[in-house]
């Protein structure tokens, strides 16, 4: 017989509190239960079952959209892309609206882009692109609303989508 818990021999003491249950082939299914069969966890919360031990965190899809703004340092991509990375910037007067990165010169693949909105001498928003390898295909958007008062920035909402 299979060890509990608490690790004694035999069964738990009240067979509805079990999280120890060795039953190959069958996985959680109600919210709350582990399992543990043919050697692997089996768990169930609000959202399905899973096994804890296949990692935890963001999934291999949430990290590929962060591509991510956090591969930048302060004006730029650095860890991994490849160097030659291009910065074309626009203008409205003498404010910046628009820095876009692409992979080189060509322009052909785009990184990132940030698009800047003013009102008079205050930045109200900022978006920011995030692109697929392909350099067209938009993996993530990130929008920051900016607040103030007087000329002192106040706080910022973000949305990412």
């Amino acid at each position: 017989m299979g060890r509990t818990p608490d690790r004694r021999p035999g069964a738990p003491l009240r067979e509805e509190e079990a999280i120890y249950v060795d039953q190959t082939g069958v996985v959680s299914s109600v919210e709350g239960e582990c399992r543990y069969y043919g050697g692997r966890w089996s768990f169930y919360d609000s959202t399905g079952e899973f096994d804890p031990r296949t990692g935890g965190g963001i999934s291999e899809a949430q990290h590929k959209t962060l591509r991510q703004l956090i591969h930048f340092i302060n004006d730029g991509p650095a860890e991994g892309f490849a160097s030659g990375a291009y910065k074309e910037t626009t203008y409205s007067g003498v404010k910046a609206t628009s820095e876009i990165w692409y992979e080189s010169s060509s322009k052909l693949k785009k990184i990132v882009e940030l698009t800047t909105t003013w009102l008079g001498i205050k930045i109200t928003a900022e978006e920011w692109k995030v692109y697929d390898t392909d350099g067209s295909t938009v993996l993530a958007t990130v929008t920051d609303a900016i607040t103030y008062t007087g000329i002192k920035e106040t706080s910022r909402t973000r949305t990412i989508a």
